[in-house]
């Protein structure tokens, strides 16, 4: 089915901090299609888990979603009661946490942790809940005779995989997975993404992968969206956001991981200076500290999120000149002169 599943409108997320508050989230829009990966990506303390955790409402006990529209099968999930945000959890909506380990019970066995999802939130009988968990192990990879195993006889990967497994129990419309692969090795990374796609293909689901390596993004995402001090600062196509960078913190990242291709050729280059402190966040645009191509105006208007190009928008008053900014954007000593 084509179509938009998830449509995120204008999205705040604030934090009670003292007698204050900091703006996590701060307007963010975009789109999750039907049927596809979206990757959100950006430095840490950018907002991305903010907003995956704010899809959910399971947010921390000091964090309120102070405005914007949560459009989920286009229904506002931002404004239902709790009592039918519950029922969508795990159902049309699944989350795969950062860590597996700590997701995962250490005193119960894998497979008592499944049959609780399946059957408390599932309502499945003892004998169907057993069958579905026998089949979850088997799309994800590992024997059935491991379910009666404890969360600690896994290795990092095989703990993700049954990750996985958990949130595709009740066969949800969306899933979102929170920095799925950051502490596996590389090898394993690429075993984890692989079989995540090939899912995700299969099932025909949604999938949000929230993280901070753009190379990811690259490997297995259909769609990125570029989070920068709570805002959306770039969002697309993959192919167009990240080979035709219209913002200059897309183009900084994009120095700052290793080649895409794999290519051992060419020196990462860093972006100079760190994010702003969202408790007192800069007027106009939040890059504009850390961007060598800033003007006066950068600094006094934040730039809108206006289409370039069917489905790629951008949040910069100057990318109209992005093809200029790209070659000016891929010389080292751009980013290291003093800004």
């Amino acid at each position: 089915m084509s179509g938009t599943l998830l449509s995120v409108r204008d999205l705040k997320v604030s934090y009670s901090v003292g007698d204050g508050k900091v703006d996590a989230v701060d307007g963010a829009s975009f789109d999750v299609p039907r049927g596809s990966i979206v990757g959100l990506v950006g430095e840490s303390g950018c907002g991305k888990t903010t907003v995956a955790r704010a899809l959910t409402r399971v947010i921390a006990d000091n964090a309120t979603i102070t405005g914007g529209q949560i459009l989920f099968d286009g229904a506002d999930i931002a404004a239902i009661p709790e009592r039918q945000m519950n029922a969508l959890r795990w159902r049309d909506i699944a989350f795969i946490p950062q860590s597996a380990m700590n997701s995962l019970d250490p005193v119960y066995t894998v497979e008592s942790q499944l049959h609780e999802v399946l059957r408390r939130r599932g309502g499945m009988s003892a004998r169907i809940a057993r069958a579905r968990a026998e089949e979850l192990f088997k799309m994800v990879g590992i024997e059935k005779n491991r379910l009666r195993d404890y969360p600690h006889q896994f290795s990092g990967g095989m703990r993700q995989r049954v990750a996985i497994a958990l949130a595709l129990a009740l066969n949800p419309k969306l899933v979102i997975a929170d920095e799925p692969v950051t502490a596996l090795d590389v090898i394993v990374q690429r075993q984890i993404l692989d079989q995540l796609r090939g899912l995700q293909a299969m099932l025909g689901i949604s999938v949000i992968l929230v993280t901070h390596d753009i190379s990811v993004v690259a490997y297995v995402c259909d769609k990125t969206v570029v989070m920068y001090a709570g805002r959306i600062a770039e969002a697309g196509p993959m192919d167009a956001v990240l080979t035709r960078p219209s913002h200059p913190y897309t183009m900084g990242l994009r120095n700052a991981f290793p080649d895409l291709k794999g290519a051992a050729s060419g020196t990462l280059t860093p972006i100079e200076g760190a994010p702003p402190n969202l408790a007192s966040p800069p007027p106009g645009c939040r890059f504009a500290p850390r961007c060598p191509f800033a003007m006066e105006i950068c600094s006094k208007s934040q730039p809108s999120l206006r289409e370039m190009s069917p489905g790629h928008a951008v949040a910069c008053h100057r990318a109209d000149e992005a093809p200029v900014l790209r070659e000016l954007a891929a010389k080292t000593e751009t980013w290291l002169a003093e800004v």
